[in-house]
């Protein structure tokens, strides 16, 4: 075992078995809640109600990757590509994507979704991704 490992073992938080589905169904949607340290970051948590009205912002990170699990419903992840038509990646309940850095992105035709992210870095946001840097 590393002394990294070593040192984790030495952490006061306890672990324990945690229910993103349940976490979300407690809180109003669309609120974004960061529900269990995980390195240096959370484990987030959202749930959107039925069918989503209209597309959600554009965002981005510009110095790291996003993971995105669905864990009922569905979602689009739209991710803007500035030299080509966007990449559009359907995920149903139990699939994943990893949005990767610098990538401008938002959620689309959202239906009866609960969602797990994993965001360690910063988020930026944007009505128009065209008009932004990318990486």
């Amino acid at each position: 075992m590393t002394q990294s490992g070593m040192d984790n073992l030495n952490d006061d938080r306890r672990a324990q078995a945690l229910s993103p589905a349940a976490i979300a169904s407690a809180d109003a949607p669309f609120t974004f809640n960061g529900f269990a340290p995980f390195n240096d970051a959370h484990l987030g948590v959202f749930r959107i109600e039925g069918r989503q009205e209209g597309d959600a912002p554009w965002e981005m990170h510009p110095d790291t990757d996003e993971l995105l699990q669905v864990h009922s419903g569905s979602v689009t992840v739209e991710i803007h590509r500035p030299d080509a038509a966007n990449d559009l990646i359907p995920l149903a309940a139990g699939e994943l994507v990893v949005v990767p850095r610098g990538r401008w992105h938002r959620h689309c035709d959202a239906v009866d979704l609960v969602e797990m992210f994993f965001t360690p870095g910063e988020s930026l946001h944007s009505d128009d991704p065209a008009s932004e840097p990318h990486q």
